[in-house]
């Protein structure tokens, strides 16, 4: 009898069956070594970090006052909607790849695309971002032991020149110099690379410890700062609004655009939902994990941000390193030294988390064929991880972040990280709708409100992003079009029903 041969759905909303992601699941190489508290340890690496430690002081400064408390609740509240989303969707479909995985199995391929070329911008612009904010606490402990390295060794070109005119405009003898880079930003990043090509598990470890460190430390600072807290520091709480440059600052206008801002402190906990792969029981402890380290840093972020605005007037907040330089003006300059090292070792694990995701999501796109397979889908024959990629990611964040001034590219990865937010909240409830018997262990629950609330409140901070933070992003999924029409759709393993 002759076998029949579906016919290649052409269609650019093709799906991905879901019964292909058991078989994905059965064929991994990966190694399950994540327990429910080592996936949560490792969305707390992600979320608590540049945020905290550096975000704080401009969204307060420039947009929200002490309201910056209600800024931290509104991104909250958008994350959690969305964490509700991403944890069903975990549980049905354990594996790597993240919100890419998921609306490709019920979206549609060029919508998969889209969230997984969104994603892209998210992990490795914002490891970029974040490997330069390392640099800059990194120098800051330098010259708390009174190091001064040079100018041309500590930033990229265009930094380095902007900061040796200012020095030589304030009567400051500046050498020479025609070469420049951002070193200790490239060394930090090929040592989070090394320990990702050696292995989840050393990752998973080294994550861990620096997750107890940085959590320590944010406790000491809610409660230490405390002592220090200035309540004329929160009056007035939300400060009459200012307009400047065409847009609105403070006033319920600049609590939102600050919303916006620091949205992106919350960007790691759906990398959680990338190591399914590498999860013992991801069906139950990834849903957990996501909505757990949310919980935690959230109520975190609201504490510091009432503490740091009430140990400073908002208006003289420090914007590059707003806790510590708090602490130094309180007279606490000992305390300055272990927060200004638990910020290198929170960023630390941030770049870490953020470079571990962007090899997830490759390999999940890969294996789909909407990306070289040799490249991206290359597992380690000893250390079983995917160790291509994971280099490439690394040259490439390395090079950007020694060599490129980076000036609000945390709003450039948020607004990825919204729409992609906002389709997963769409997605996980047309997949309700769409099956309905299919095995849910975690169902999120009220899904019509949640889901709902999920898509507007996410669109709603990414409409007041500012407007040339919008105009790159659209440049951005522009080429991801274009890629997706050159390339994916024709290498898509959909071509291949029979397979």
């Amino acid at each position: 009898m002759e076998t029949q041969i579906k016919p290649v759905d052409t269609s650019v909303m093709r799906k991905k069956p879901l019964s292909a992601y058991a078989a994905d699941m059965q064929k991994s190489e990966l190694k399950r070594v994540l327990t429910r508290w080592g996936l949560t340890s490792l969305g707390i690496g992600a979320v608590i970090g540049g945020g905290v430690f550096v975000l704080t002081g401009i969204a307060a400064n420039q947009w929200a006052g002490p309201a910056l408390v209600l800024s931290f609740m509104i991104a909250g509240l958008a994350c959690t909607f969305a964490a509700l989303c991403y944890a069903e969707f975990a549980s049905i479909l354990p594996v790597e790849g993240s919100a890419y995985a998921y609306s490709y199995g019920t979206v549609g391929e060029i919508f998969a695309w889209f969230i997984g070329w969104n994603l892209v911008l998210e992990y490795m612009m914002g490891a970029t971002t974040v490997a330069v904010s390392w640099s800059g606490y990194f120098e800051k402990l330098l010259h708390l032991f009174h190091i001064d390295p040079p100018i041309w060794l500590m930033n990229d070109p265009v930094t380095a020149h902007e900061k040796a005119e200012a020095l030589r405009a304030a009567g400051q003898a500046v050498p020479d110099f025609t070469f420049a880079m951002n070193l200790p930003a490239f060394v930090i990043v090929w040592v989070v690379t090394y320990i990702l090509v050696k292995g989840i598990k050393e990752a998973a470890s080294t994550n861990n410890l620096i997750v107890i460190l940085k959590v320590a430390v944010v406790i000491f600072v809610i409660i230490a700062g405390a002592f220090y807290i200035d309540s004329a520091n929160w009056t007035p709480f939300i400060p009459e609004p200012v307009m400047k440059d065409g847009q609105q600052h403070y006033g319920f206008s600049g609590i939102v655009t600050a919303a916006s801002i620091v949205f992106f402190a919350y960007i790691g906990f759906d990398a959680v939902s990338t190591q399914a792969g590498e999860a013992i029981n991801p069906r139950k402890d990834v849903p957990f994990a996501i909505i757990a380290s949310l919980i935690i840093c959230t109520v975190l972020y609201i504490m510091v941000t009432a503490v740091l605005t009430g140990m400073v007037n908002y208006k003289s907040l420090d914007l590059k390193a707003p806790v510590a330089q708090a602490f130094a003006d309180a007279g606490l300059t000992w305390a300055v030294y272990i927060i200004t090292i638990a910020a290198i070792a929170g960023l630390t694990s941030v770049m870490l988390v953020m470079m571990l995701g962007q090899t997830r999501v490759f390999l999940g796109m890969a294996k789909d064929g909407l990306l070289p397979k040799g490249l991206f889908a290359a597992i380690h024959p000893t250390f079983k991880t995917p160790w291509k990629s994971t280099i490439l990611v690394g040259t490439i964040v390395s090079i950007v972040a020694a060599l490129t001034p980076i000036d609000k590219v945390s709003e450039l990865c948020s607004s990825g990280t919204l729409l992609a937010f906002a389709m997963i909240c769409g997605a996980v409830w047309l997949l309700r709708v769409r099956e309905p018997n299919l095995e849910r262990p975690y169902r999120t629950p009220a899904l019509p409100f949640v889901a709902t609330a999920g898509i507007l409140a996410n669109l709603y901070l990414m409409w007041n992003l500012r407007t040339d933070t919008k105009i790159a992003f659209l440049v951005w999924g522009t080429l991801g079009l274009i890629v997706y029409f050159v390339y994916s759709r024709h290498h898509s393993n959909l071509n291949n029903p029979q397979d």
